[in-house]
């Protein structure tokens, strides 16, 4: 129920159903107050943000309007659904998924309890979830998928790589202290959570669009997750609106590094999953040293080169390549850093950290990142 742009608490609902004079021991109308049990919006919304067109030549012509001659294809864009609660805090959160994810990696959890959009918003944050060009809501593209995206084709025929890759365990068994959820849906909803490409990964588009967003929200915090830490280092590069990066689990496409300094990568069993790196001007490097930057990562990283394990051989060469990324911010004066949960002891999360059955207590972690720089 909308009321004077809130949505209203059940009990505010049902005061307002009773007389004026009716009381009800125990319920509170304060439409500017939370709680655990529900979320007050200010209000909330969705839009288009970027993206190009390009025109077919010839004429159009209603004798063949299907036809493309004439016409404008619209794509390249991002989608964002936002929403705003009620008293909110000064720096909204913009979330940008990971490779062949949407949205959907911040919402309801597989099992169903709250994804980061609700445990952010009852933390009274502002939230901005993105669907990356070319996918998901946002899959008008200028140029078409091509074959070197194996998720980029339906069917997709992948459950178990993805089962490997985000370090579940060895299919079908999950690893012993995984903080999966061990139910049968919760695995059908992760075989299910996945989007395929409608046009060409570009992390330049993606980005493009992303730092657009940026300008239009004002100053915010980026949170990414995995192929998105790529887009989140470019989008930093492009606008000076990105306060703070904090990368769950970055990998899977490159980490920048100034040019004449980009490292070696450690090698994988699998050579295709090994680490990315590009490089890029140092003009363009040193944004990243403007603002606080923390990386997180989970349990069941592989410590050496391993062919048992495909998926934490992998992570291993990314968590090889995120210290050195965070070394170089480092090295030219940033404040970059790379946290491995079990060094906390945080055992047992998986590559889907914030969707894990203790991403309450990963999401205070990134709270707590924020509340120290004073960026809540």
């Amino acid at each position: 129920m909308l009321f004077k742009n809130r949505l209203l608490p059940l009990c505010a609902i049902l005061s307002c159903a009773l007389s004026a004079s009716a009381v009800i021991t125990g319920c509170t109308t304060d439409l500017t107050s939370t709680s655990d049990d529900y979320i007050v919006l200010k209000t909330q919304g969705s839009f288009a943000i970027g993206g190009s067109t390009v025109t077919h030549d010839g004429t159009f012509s209603n004798d063949k309007f299907l036809e493309p001659d004439g016409q404008a294809a619209y794509g390249d864009h991002a989608y964002v659904f936002y929403q705003i609660p009620a008293k909110a805090n000064k720096y909204p959160l913009i979330f940008q998924h990971g490779g062949a994810q949407s949205k959907r990696t911040w919402e309801t959890t597989l099992d169903g309890r709250d994804g980061f959009e609700n445990i952010f918003l009852k933390k009274n944050y502002s939230v901005y979830l993105v669907d990356q060009p070319r996918i998901g809501e946002a899959g008008l593209s200028t140029k078409a998928a091509g074959p070197a995206n194996p998720y980029a084709s339906n069917p997709l025929y992948a459950d178990k790589t993805l089962y490997t890759l985000c370090r579940i365990g060895d299919f079908p068994n999950q690893f012993a202290n995984s903080q999966f959820p061990r139910t049968k849906e919760a695995l059908d909803q992760f075989q299910r959570c996945w989007t395929p490409y409608t046009g060409e990964l570009d992390d330049d588009v993606s980005s493009d669009a992303l730092a657009l967003l940026f300008d239009k929200v004002g100053p915010a915090i980026l949170v990414s997750h995995s192929m998105g830490g790529s887009v989140g280092w470019l989008t930093a590069t492009k606008t000076d609106n990105v306060k703070a990066i904090v990368a769950f689990e970055p990998g899977g496409s490159p980490f920048i590094f100034p040019e004449n300094e980009v490292p070696e990568v450690s090698p994988t069993a699998y050579a295709p999953i090994a680490a990315q790196t590009k490089a890029v001007p140092l003009e363009d490097f040193l944004k990243l040293t403007k603002i606080p930057i923390v990386l997180y990562y989970g349990d069941n990283i592989a410590s050496a080169p391993t062919k048992e394990h495909i998926g934490m051989d992998k992570w291993r060469s990314e968590f090889d390549m995120a210290k050195k990324f965070a070394a170089a911010i480092n090295r030219h004066g940033g404040n970059a850093s790379v946290i491995h949960l079990p060094d906390l002891g945080i055992k047992g999360n998986t590559h889907f950290l914030m969707s894990d059955l203790n991403n309450v207590e990963i999401a205070d972690l990134m709270e707590n990142f924020l509340k120290e720089h004073n960026l809540n």
